[in-house]
């Protein structure tokens, strides 16, 4: 699990306020707040030192780039975020393989003792991905943020390996895309209809590159992608690379430290084995019944590896609360596993069956891999929210707006008793 510390950043004036100012970044991570209150700063800063982590790993960067002032703002600027720095800037990140720090305009990287780090395949994907629906070929459209084209060379790979049709996790539509004409389709169930995807409804625009770039990202990984091509290609190369990992470690006149240093030249070569999905908004422009299915897909997606993340900055009460679900359904699925017939029981009394009429089994979030931080843009502070026996309390922000809805429209209907007997 990383870490991430951050004071006087744009909007983050304090951080966090517990843990020394240390916030754990675990298997699905989320971000709530105002406009302007920091959700994206910290998503964009998480991707940007998880992929400098990365990066070093894979010796993309020189040992005498790791201290580079220039270098450091050269990866904010990628992500627009080189303005927010100052001179009381403090930031500080632990991966699995580096830790790094940038504080008095100096910034270093160092090895962690850690080891197991897995190599990730890191995606930003940002709340302008809509925008890219908008147009039949986006791959057209100039000045794009940077993070933008990234993300727009991934979803015009998925379109095609997944050309044929997909199903999307809602109303039981399909996406098509024509190759020769590079044009996005939405089909109706049944082929009920077909239309361009530049003309279908903003959650249909809003989906379709989200759930084909994280479902692609995932099967690529898991050498899932009908491209027998592509599979036979990172089979052979992975095989390639364990024979040469037991080689190494097989060889009695290597030293312990000579091991390591070829072990992490090897790694460079090494394809990605886990996948960090960074989502800006997943509700967009989304029903609330339809906010909860993208969800499922993206947590179904998360569950698929062990050492995937999910990180979300959102607006949405619903994701919250959707989510309170798959953490629940998980205390309910688990609880009979301290049993000897614990599977006998749940076949019997159809555990499975009962829950996924609730919530999808393959969606299930652990109450130890779960955290939402609030962001309060009145004072730049950061806060964890509080959990009940493992479940997202009631308490928050977005929640709290209900209840402020509800508050006032009874104050409404005492207004309007007060006058009722002079009609």
């Amino acid at each position: 699990m990383s870490r991430i510390k951050i004071k006087n950043f744009g909007p983050i004036k304090e951080g966090y306020q517990e843990n020394d100012g240390w916030m754990d970044v675990k298997k699905v991570t989320v971000f709530i707040g105002n406009q302007g209150s920091g959700k994206s700063t910290v998503a964009k800063l998480i991707s940007t030192f998880t992929w400098k982590e990365k990066a070093i790993e894979k010796r993309i960067l020189k040992q005498d780039e790791l201290s580079l002032y220039n270098g450091f703002l050269k990866q904010l600027a990628y992500q627009r975020i080189d303005k927010y720095i100052n001179a009381d800037s403090e930031i500080e990140f632990i991966g699995n393989a580096y830790s790094m720090k940038f504080k008095d305009g100096v910034f270093i990287a160092t090895k962690t003792s850690t080891n197991g780090y897995k190599l990730p395949k890191i995606m930003y994907v940002p709340a302008e991905r809509s925008f890219l629906s908008v147009f039949d070929r986006p791959d057209k459209v100039k000045k794009l943020p940077l993070p933008v084209y990234t993300f727009n060379e991934e979803f015009d790979t998925a379109k095609h390996l997944y050309s044929d049709g997909l199903e999307l996790p809602i109303n039981k539509v399909h996406f098509e895309f024509d190759k020769f004409n590079k044009i996005a389709h939405i089909v109706g169930d049944e082929n009920s209809y077909k239309i361009r995807l530049s003309e279908a409804s903003s959650g249909f625009q809003s989906i379709v590159p989200l759930y084909l770039v994280s479902k692609y990202l995932m099967d690529k990984i898991e050498n899932k992608i009908e491209d027998e091509t592509i599979q036979e290609e990172s089979l052979e190369e992975q095989k390639k690379i364990d024979k040469q990992v037991k080689a190494i470690l097989d060889d009695p006149e290597l030293t312990e430290d000579i091991k390591q240093s070829y072990l992490r030249q090897l790694s460079a070569n090494k394809k990605p084995s886990c996948f960090v999905n960074i989502v800006e908004e997943p509700e967009q422009n989304l029903f609330p019944s339809s906010q909860q299915k993208i969800l499922n897909s993206l947590l179904e997606i998360n569950n698929r590896n062990e050492n995937n993340k999910l990180i979300m900055t959102t607006h949405s009460p619903y994701l919250i609360n959707y989510l309170t679900l798959a953490v629940k359904a998980y205390n309910v699925f688990h609880k009979l596993d301290s049993l000897t017939n614990a599977d006998i029981i749940r076949n019997e009394l159809k555990v499975v069956e009962k829950i996924s009429k609730i919530f999808s089994i393959k969606s299930l979030v652990s109450p130890s891999d779960w955290v939402v931080y609030e962001l309060d843009e009145t004072n730049g502070t950061i806060k964890k929210l509080d959990n009940y026996k493992g479940l997202p309390e009631d308490a928050n922000l977005l929640n709290n707006s209900i209840t402020e809805i509800n508050n006032h429209f009874d104050s409404l209907r005492e207004i309007e008793k007060s006058y009722a007997k002079f009609l």
